[in-house]
């Protein structure tokens, strides 16, 4: 076997010189290198942000869905979608080990696995997509992928259906961050508050924010302030109806909902462009902004908070974070109504 890269330069076909996620095209041959790992793929889970983007370019044609999705496996080596950047993830099982990972890895030849590495940089070969499940943004194929040394992973648990588990993993990233971020009596504010990864953030903020703290979920219609309703996280989480891509809207309804003062702490979970000074102008002076959302843009939320003078953190949403994958399962097997609401909507 060719020896490789830790980190995957080996495949990088165009620009050289740059890790595979930036790169624009990257070697999907799938005759390994001896610190990668062969993955049979079942399914990939894409990224929201992009699944949408590329849903509405197609009319929500599925057909043209699968043509675009083709397209871009077959131009970049991998699932990135050029117009938002991001990926998504996959789950798969383990066909083939490179050797000189041999007694270096826990992993065997059939085991199950969910990538925690975005597809934007994982070498991808679709021999044929078998079926498209738009509402929850997976698709299903016959293909391999590649996974690299410096690649991470979950073996999915026995405790529930691999699908169950393949959603959480997905944003896997978002409440393991909340995690660290909140702290009791804050008064935090979740954008997105309805969506898969928003669910997930606003139990984690409300378990984070104690008997002292507030969460304050913006939605955007009454169909998913009912869906977090019936979750019945408590009197702790607010429920919000509102649009997001208008700041001072936004500001207004958090302050409202917190005693006329400005949150501690923000999450952005949505999936649509133009809500970042949604996300930052409800913040205090040195508060926290935490961009999971995938189509946020850096040069709008830089400059937008220089423009109202906000000295806040802003964190980008790494969808990594030591144990993100633990916290976020254990969330599922926590709370019954979180899974339930998880097994009838992504499974």
């Amino acid at each position: 076997m060719k020896k490789g890269c830790k980190y995957g330069t080996h495949r990088v076909i165009e620009p050289k010189s740059v890790l595979p996620q930036p790169a624009v095209k990257i070697d999907n041959n799938m005759d390994i290198y001896d610190n990668e790992i062969l993955i049979d793929v079942q399914a990939l889970n894409i990224d929201s942000a992009s699944f949408t983007q590329i849903e509405e370019e197609a009319n929500h044609d599925i057909e043209k869905i699968k043509a675009k999705i083709l397209e871009i496996v077959a131009e970049r080596g991998k699932m990135q979608n050029p117009v938002t950047g991001s990926g998504g993830m996959l789950i798969g099982t383990i066909e083939k080990i490179g050797e000189a990972l041999e007694g270096k890895t826990d992993l065997v030849v059939g085991d199950k696995i969910a990538t925690l590495v975005s597809l934007s940089l994982t070498p991808l070969r679709i021999d044929e997509i078998i079926d498209i499940k738009p509402d929850i943004d997976r698709v299903e194929i016959k293909g391999k992928a590649v996974l690299f040394e410096s690649g991470i992973y979950a073996k999915l648990p026995t405790d529930m259906e691999e699908t169950l588990a393949l959603a959480a993993l997905d944003v896997a990233g978002a409440p393991a961050q909340v995690a660290k971020l909140v702290t009791p009596g804050q008064a935090v504010l979740i954008l997105g508050g309805a969506g898969k990864s928003g669910m997930l953030c606003c139990y984690e903020a409300v378990k984070r924010v104690g008997p002292t703290g507030r969460v304050i979920a913006l939605v955007r219609n009454e169909e998913e302030a009912s869906r977090l309703r019936r979750l019945d996280f408590g009197p702790r989480l607010i429920i919000v109806i509102g649009d997001a891509t208008k700041p001072v809207d936004v500001m207004n309804a958090a302050m409202e909902n917190n005693n006329g003062k400005e949150v501690d702490v923000s999450i952005n979970c949505v999936n649509v462009a133009n809500t970042e000074m949604s996300t930052i102008l409800p913040v205090k002076d040195d508060g926290i902004v935490y961009f999971f959302s995938m189509a946020t843009s850096f040069t709008k939320s830089a400059l937008g908070a220089e423009g109202v003078g906000k000295d806040v953190t802003m964190i980008i949403g790494n969808g990594y974070t030591k144990g993100h994958a633990e916290i976020t399962l254990e969330e599922l097997r926590e709370n019954e109504n979180l899974r339930k609401m998880f097994e009838e909507l992504y499974v």
